[in-house]
């Protein structure tokens, strides 16, 4: 676990937060369900996956959900295993792709260390009260050599007011429910590249934001998907990438 001064002081989660996601597990392949921003992005996390160096090569996808990571990476060769808290949601990544799954808490991950080639955390970090535990279990079995690829939200305001105070009360199509989100929980991006870097990897942030005109031909039901492009602001939705030394 982290010994950063955060893990000391951590806001309560509701008790029975899991079974959010099993309630709602009909809604993860849904092209206008409430899961629908989380497919975006894992499609612009996939660019950063590099092609696998061998056949026995295996990425993991930490809280991977329904799966919605794995169409991603088809043709990149690795062995692809899934970690997740919902039974559920893990049965929909088996049935999308994904070669293994396991069901247990994302801060003490079963794994030898550096036993994995690619590690990738999307939009989870910002559900769990000690986001750089779960940074320091990613580097810890990503191999010498190895990439790490996470994306989160940022603890700023600006996230706070786009993320829960609009996209949360708007009822707009592909947005998160009300109460997806606490703000306390968003992840300071120094400290995440603080505990990244102790750990042996170095990250470069990369700022990331929906495509308006995709966007808006979404909302007017001419698309089904939207495009989620980089940016030069890592205020809000953000993707930290590095290679473990």
């Amino acid at each position: 676990m982290t010994n950063d001064s955060t893990s000391r002081h951590l806001p309560k989660l509701r008790k029975n937060y899991i079974t959010d996601y099993d309630r709602f597990v009909d809604q993860w392949w849904d092209p206008r369900g409430d899961f629908a921003m989380l497919s975006w992005i894992a499609r612009a996390r996939a660019d950063f996956v590099p092609e696998a160096a061998g056949s026995h090569a295996r990425l993991l996808d930490i809280a991977c959900g329904g799966g919605l990571f794995g169409p991603h990476l088809a043709g990149k060769g690795y062995r692809l295993l899934g970690l997740d808290l919902s039974a559920k949601s893990l049965r929909e990544a088996r049935r999308h792709g994904y070669d293994a799954v396991m069901q247990t808490d994302i801060t003490r991950i079963p794994l030898a260390s550096e036993s994995v080639d690619v590690v990738t955390a999307g939009q989870c970090l910002e559900h769990v009260p000690d986001p750089l535990a779960v940074i320091e279990e990613s580097c810890r079995i990503l191999r010498p050599g190895g990439t790490l690829i996470v994306d989160t939200l940022a603890d700023t305001m600006l996230a706070r007011l786009l993320v829960i105070t609009v996209a949360e009360n708007v009822p707009l199509p592909g947005q998160p429910p009300h109460g997806t989100h606490d703000h306390r929980l968003f992840v300071n991006r120094e400290r995440l590249v603080d505990v990244a870097q102790r750990n042996g990897v170095e990250l470069r942030l990369i700022g990331l934001r929906q495509h308006l005109g995709d966007w808006l031909k979404y909302l007017v039901r001419q698309r089904e998907d939207v495009r989620i492009i980089p940016m030069k602001s890592t205020s809000v939705l953000y993707l930290a990438v590095g290679t473990k030394a």
